[in-house]
């Protein structure tokens, strides 16, 4: 029981570290759920946090000599610390870095998802959007180019499986002056893309409840890896009041 009690408090411990850090630093809300976290973070908390304290608890024995008692808990724990590095690695390369404005959604954009290209053409271009290891996630404004020639080209390519836009940081823009044409975007729930009946009722609901009024244009889908969420705004200010999930 002692083996078992110290083995889990250590592996508690360095669970909480490594995903208090990526959690606080880059994956507060909504970048947990947009970026799909949840489907990583069990695998490695089951097997950090149960199966190797629960092992050690099975392999621990005071008739044990402790060199052999040490080889085996070194064995279970080095399987700890590849599960435990295959998930902060995992979290890190999906960090979001970036939480667009572009055309008519709001959409994230992942560290995975800027290319060495692209990220080499913005430092040349626009050094002030150039993401670093240290970035932390920022809300941009990213319109197509002015030429519309390019503008289309980026528009063909992403109906093929292209880059967009808003993985082109070159053409990133502050917030601030994307406010204009993001008034001009927001809708009713019942006109919210992405959601089903069922769903628009639910985000009704959770409006009410909010003291919200769900027939006013103040919404805009929020784009990611998982479902779909509602960002919903203040018509004077353009602050986002909250963002909803529909599930």
């Amino acid at each position: 029981m002692r083996a078992f009690g110290l083995h889990l408090l250590g592996s508690a411990t360095a669970l909480l570290v490594v995903f208090g850090v990526l959690y606080f630093a880059w994956y507060r809300w909504p970048g947990w759920y947009l970026a799909g976290a949840a489907r990583v973070a069990p695998v490695v908390v089951a097997v950090d946090l149960a199966l190797g304290p629960l092992i050690t608890f099975l392999i621990a024995s005071p008739r044990k000599a402790l060199r052999a008692l040490a080889r085996d808990v070194s064995v279970v724990v080095a399987v700890q610390l590849l599960a435990l590095g295959y998930g902060a690695v995992t979290l890190w390369q999906g960090r979001p870095l970036y939480y667009t404005f572009s055309v008519n959604c709001l959409e994230m954009v992942q560290a995975s998802e800027l290319t060495p290209n692209e990220i080499a053409a913005a430092r040349q271009q626009n050094p002030g959007f150039v993401p670093h290891w240290y970035s932390l996630p920022r809300w941009i404004w990213v319109p197509l180019p002015e030429n519309g020639e390019e503008a289309a080209k980026i528009v063909r390519g992403t109906l093929f499986g292209g880059t967009d836009v808003i993985q082109m940081p070159r053409y990133y823009r502050p917030w601030h002056a994307g406010l204009p044409s993001l008034a001009t975007q927001l809708r009713t729930v019942d006109k919210a893309q992405g959601f089903s009946p069922r769903e628009k009722q639910l985000l009704k609901q959770r409006m009410a409840r909010l003291g919200m009024a769900a027939d006013q244009p103040v919404t805009l889908t929020m784009l990611g890896r998982e479902r779909p969420l509602l960002a919903v705004f203040d018509r004077a200010s353009l602050r986002i009041r909250v963002i909803l999930r529909a599930d």
